[in-house]
């Protein structure tokens, strides 16, 4: 029978558990996350079963107390799934109860005498669950690798605990009875203690760093077109930037500037503005590569950042002005004249993004006056950014003493 003492620490163990279950439900309902929910719940599962299990032993009779191992199985199947859900994945009904099934066929079939091998059976499946457990959050590829190994290494821990008195229970207590009232009780009751707040904070740190992460993408994204807004787009470009100029390699930065954006809204409304400002930003992602940048900077104001040179450049602008003229919007007046102004300009390894950015809005001012609806190249980027701002106040009749760039007419 076990000792007073392995009994008290199964008892705190499982209080401790219910007790982050409880916590994570209600933070879970709290933050609406579903991954939070299923974890909770697999704690108080768990600790409900072994209370159980701890409190009456075999008082509950057989069948009882297989039912309540079942449900201990159930729970590490649903701390599985948890991470699964954690992850975008659906839940594996299946494997959460195959765990569940295999034990209850095992402890049906196996010798009741045959201790041993009835806990070996239900430490190879936790740990096989806590080693699929790991996998889930090994694979997790938007954190680096100094930063998930934590979610790693935590139920790696727990499925080594529960697996080393079978690999070396045998040289210890050749006795069946002898070893389920060893000293690994006392380890087992200990170390559920420890993994219950370890992966706890494993589960709180990810959740954490998820919200981090959400909220910053919201920082740097225009909503309503879904692309990088100014202030993303000015950061994800110096990064390429300083990487493409490691490798020596120009970039050329294009500026779109929608065409009398002003007498759409004017005529159709501004839900059929955004609907515009939208039909063109997925024209201008579709017609860029994957290792291309692009983001909304302003009104109907778009900029892209090319690894290339000034001349490929061109060509990519050529396309989305083709690609947007060519887009066929119909409201019920009629169809809509879909046409842009494009500014370009390129510059060597290291060239800063507002010198391009200030090349490329010189040069769309040339595209919207000189027609529209065209593609403009810089001739060649300004000496500094003080000097363009002098010629630009100058050219559009700014009161010398004034500074600031001002927006191309729509």
């Amino acid at each position: 029978m076990m000792s007073l003492d392995s009994i008290t620490l199964y008892l705190v163990a499982t209080m401790v558990a219910a007790l982050l279950g409880a916590m994570m439900v209600f933070f879970g309902r709290q933050e609406n996350s579903p991954a939070l929910k299923w974890w909770g719940t697999a704690y108080l599962l768990g600790a409900s079963s072994v209370a159980l299990w701890t409190a009456t032993g075999d008082k509950l009779g057989p069948h009882l107390h297989l039912a309540l191992n079942a449900v201990g199985f159930v729970a590490c199947g649903m701390v599985w799934n948890a991470a699964r859900v954690f992850h975008g994945r659906k839940p594996n009904w299946a494997g959460l109860v195959l765990g569940a099934i295999a034990w209850v066929a095992a402890a049906t079939l196996l010798d009741p005498s045959a201790s041993m091998l009835r806990m070996i059976v239900g430490a190879g499946i936790v740990s096989v669950y806590a080693a699929l457990t790991a996998s889930e959050l090994w694979v997790e590829r938007r954190k680096s690798l100094q930063r998930r190994w934590p979610a790693f290494v935590v139920p790696v821990m727990h499925g080594c605990v529960l697996m080393l008195p079978i690999l070396i229970g045998s040289f210890l207590r050749p006795n069946d009875a002898g070893f389920s009232t060893s000293v690994w009780v006392t380890v087992f009751a200990v170390e559920l203690i420890l993994y219950a707040v370890g992966t706890v904070f494993v589960i709180f740190m990810l959740v954490s760093e998820r919200t981090v992460t959400a909220h910053r993408t919201a920082a740097s994204t225009d909503p309503l077109t879904g692309m990088l807004n100014r202030r993303g787009f000015s950061e994800a470009c110096a990064r390429m930037i300083e990487r493409e100029a490691k490798g020596g390699r120009p970039v050329t930065v294009m500026i779109f500037d929608i065409d009398h954006f002003k007498s759409i809204n004017d005529r159709f409304g501004h839900p059929a503005g955004d609907e515009m400002l939208k039909l063109f930003s997925t024209i201008v992602v579709n017609n860029l590569r994957i290792s291309d940048l692009s983001g909304r900077i302003g009104g109907e104001e778009f900029a892209a950042l090319l690894p290339c040179a000034l001349e490929e450049g061109v060509l990519v602008a050529e396309r989305v002005r083709e690609a947007f003229e060519t887009s066929g919007v119909v409201v019920e007046e009629g169809p809509v004249d879909t046409t842009v102004s494009i500014g370009v300009a390129g510059g060597p390894a290291g060239t800063e993004l507002e010198v391009l950015l200030a090349s490329a809005d010189t040069a769309l001012y040339q595209a919207k006056r000189g027609g529209r609806n065209r593609v403009e190249a810089a001739e060649e980027l300004p000496l500094s950014l003080e000097n363009w701002r002098r010629q630009s106040a100058a050219r559009i009749g700014v009161p010398k003493g004034q500074s600031g760039t001002q927006p191309a007419t729509a």
